[in-house]
């Protein structure tokens, strides 16, 4: 059926901009579809749900995708293919921001396959549209018939001269210290993302503070749209399993349930126990209930499955609230052991293994040149990186089989955030200048990996002798509250990820925090119990960055052995054109010659890669002589290019110079035939003696050598000495 609704539009004057949604004009055979526009970026954001529910599944099946059309900025995609391919790290990265505080936000019963579908169609060069999706994703949920608990909304906040600035430009996000996304409902902040410059935990604070503001009123903006479609929610069914199954299962694990949460356990060991009461359950469920009719079309699996893990969730929040105890035995701001060694692997740049508990991750860190350096292009301006991070996650490190099909988006979210705790405190390019990769590979995981490629990966940027300005490290927190009683844990087990209600990564310095990233999965959480948080992750983020610099306190003095070192020369801008070529030719031809990597700079600097201090040194002779001035009485070594008998020879002096070294300037003695003394591709030392008015050069090669002793024209008279000769 057609869909006629008129269009309904909304809008607002949001810092300065015109931020408006736009719903009923596009994408109308949608469940939800929203235009945001915000200035000259419009994104377009559709919910659709399907109309069968998926009964043979226990989970939510939300799939969200972000995409950025390149003519949306007025580009032609690059490459062969010119058209969209599969996404970039970027979209899935805005994907993730999109999916993290949407997800929470539906109900857990819901079970029909879900997809929100961002599409930037409009992009403005100084306004990134990622939060606008966001916004647009949950508009589009808000006016469909898709049950959803919002609104919510994401802003950008960065600081620019101590001043906040909500949705800052590329160009304000270069000055500013902080680059924080935020999202939120009207009662509490659910998902935040970002980096900063060692901004302290009070800094932090006011930051969300802020963003909460803005969040407010982009909600209210959501629910004006709302109230103006007002679209009725589709019916579903809750799942409610039957009082008498939960009860016989909780009775039938109980009395091992308390023994078991009382046990200190790893985490292998935890999920014997699991399969353990899961069997149990299972069995007894079905002896009771197998039989009866009214459970005949029943998923007995699925469902004491779902019951066991509540009951267990259930009496492991309790333990903890009212004894303080963890499942591995530890208190609340206990840390697990941790280990720690760097240059494990002799051959790469660096190296460094970092252990905490269950959870290992072991770094590598790789030296390039500019040739290496990420280049990005998309809708924005084509731009490049000099520093990469990339984590990996195979299947073994929980021992897992699994299919490797290529980097997940977890994968890319995790290495994101850890690139973004350590970037900031890199040396600055003047001052070294590699491009710079560092490799993450989790070989054991229980808990906060990515903190631990933090860890790990400023310890291998250490010991790759990375000048960085000071060590990173991070800490995963996590949170139990029932009613007034709250418990904020340090350094969480991946069940308590799971069983709890927040994710807080905080990753920092000594002296602040450099990156962020929380979840958290309840509404009306205070300032007071974040500042709490924030504080126990600064005590234990000290604590680790203490045992960090037992195994290594500073970069090394020296890069490794195997890895390019760069010698840097300065070059007058106007022979820029001569050194590199027509076509390049030149540089290129000096850099086959040499075995290096030659890269020039606008302002004249030539930097020169190379594993050889020989080559290095060969590539700057040839690059200074290539740049040399003439100056008559300056000696040079060339090479015969041409003999002309009765003439003299023809000399390359410079390269690309090239002078006559005239038969009489040869030798002191006659020379009747030139090929007899010189032959073409000799190397020989010679004079400049002149620069003619017309610029041709004239050499010499007689002024180089020693004169011949002259014979004397006189004769000694009888009886006298050389004495009386001198008078």
């Amino acid at each position: 059926m057609e869909n006629t609704k008129e269009s309904v539009v909304v809008r607002i004057d949001f810092d300065g901009k015109e931020y408006s949604l736009e719903a009923g004009k596009f994408a109308k055979f949608a469940n939800g579809s929203v235009m945001v526009k915000y200035d000259d970026t419009m994104v377009l954001v559709t919910a659709v749900a399907s109309e069968t529910e998926r009964t043979d599944i226990d989970f939510l099946p939300l799939q969200v995708e972000y995409r950025e059309k390149s003519s949306s900025a007025g580009k032609i995609p690059g490459g062969f293919i010119k058209r969209e391919g599969k996404p970039s790290e970027r979209e899935i990265l805005a994907a993730r921001l999109i999916d993290r505080p949407i997800r929470p936000m539906i109900p857990k019963s819901w079970r029909y396959e879900t997809q929100i579908i961002a599409t930037v169609f409009s992009s403005q060069p100084d306004i990134d549209p990622d939060t606008l999706a966001m916004v647009g994703a949950s508009a589009a949920l808000m006016i469909s018939d898709i049950p959803f608990n919002g609104p919510i909304s994401e802003v950008r906040v960065g600081r620019i001269n101590g001043e906040f600035k909500v949705n800052p430009s590329i160009e304000e996000l270069k000055i500013s210290d902080m680059d924080l996304t935020v999202a939120g409902s009207d009662t509490s902040i659910v998902m935040v993302e970002g980096e900063a410059k060692e901004i302290s935990e009070e800094d932090f604070l006011q930051a969300l503070q802020f963003a909460h503001e803005k969040i407010k009123i982009l909600n209210s903006l959501q629910k004006e749209l709302a109230t103006k479609i007002n679209n009725p929610k589709r019916e579903f069914k809750e799942v409610i399993y039957p009082e008498e199954l939960v009860s016989i299962v909780n009775d039938t694990i109980k009395d091992d349930l308390h023994s078991y949460i009382h046990t200190i356990t790893t985490k292998k060991e935890r999920k014997e126990w699991r399969d353990r009461f899961l069997k149990k359950a299972l069995e007894t469920a079905l002896n009771t209930f197998g039989e009866n009719e009214d459970y005949s079309d029943f998923n007995f699996e699925m469902a004491v499955a779902n019951i066991v893990n509540e009951i267990e969730k259930q009496a492991m929040r309790k333990m903890i609230l009212q004894e303080e105890r963890r499942l591995d035995g530890r208190g609340l701001k206990d840390i697990r052991p941790i280990y720690c060694e760097v240059g494990l692997l002799p051959r790469t740049h660096g190296s460094s293994l970092f252990v905490r508990g269950e959870t290992q991750a072991l770094c590598t860190t790789t030296l390039g040149t500019k040739e290496d350096e990420q280049i990005f292009d998309g809708i924005l301006p084509v731009y490049t990186s000099r520093f990469m991070l990339h984590y990996n996650f195979p299947p073994f490190c929980t021992g897992e089989v699994g299919r490797l099909t290529g980097v997940s988006r977890r994968e890319i979210g995790h290495g994101n955030l850890a690139e973004r705790a350590l970037k900031n405190m890199l040396p600055e390019q003047d001052v070294f200048p590699y491009t710079i990769r560092v490799v993450s590979d989790i070989l054991e995981s229980n808990g906060s990996s990515s903190m631990a490629t933090v860890c790990a990966g400023s310890l291998s940027l250490f010991d790759a002798g990375v000048p960085m300005k000071k060590a990173v490290a991070g800490i995963a927190m996590g949170l139990i509250k029932e009613d007034d009683k709250v418990a904020i844990l340090t350094d969480i087990l991946g069940d308590e990820d799971h069983l709890g209600d927040m994710d807080f990564k905080v990753a920092g310095t000594k002296d602040g925090i450099t990156a962020c990233q929380m979840d958290i999965k309840i509404e009306g959480l205070s300032i007071d119990i974040m500042r709490t948080a924030l504080l126990q992750a600064k005590e234990a983020r000290l604590y680790i960055l203490d045992i960090m610099n037992k195994t290594i306190s500073k970069p090394r003095d020296d890069i490794s052995p195997y890895a390019p070192r760069f010698t840097s020369i300065k070059i007058p801008t106007d022979m820029i054109g001569l050194v590199i070529g027509p076509g390049g030719e030149t540089i290129r031809s000096i850099a086959k010659e040499t075995n290096t990597s030659i890269y020039i700079e606008e302002d004249g600097t030539v930097q020169i890669a190379s594993s050889s201090k020989e080559d290095s040194i060969k590539a700057t002779k040839m690059i200074e002589a290539l740049v040399r001035k003439p100056e008559v009485g300056d000696v040079y070594q060339g090479e015969i290019k041409e003999i002309r008998e009765g003439l003299g020879a023809i000399v390359e002096f410079l390269p690309r110079k090239t002078g006559l070294l005239h038969i009489s300037h040869i030798d002191y003695k006659r020379i009747d035939k030139i090929s007899n003394v010189l032959n073409v591709g000799d190397k020989i030392d010679v004079m400049l003696i002149e620069i003619t008015s017309d610029g041709k050069y004239k050499l010499s090669r007689k002024a180089l050598l020693p004169k011949p002793q002259q014979q004397s024209t006189y004769k000694t008279q009888p009886g006298s000495n050389s004495q009386s000769n001198k008078h």
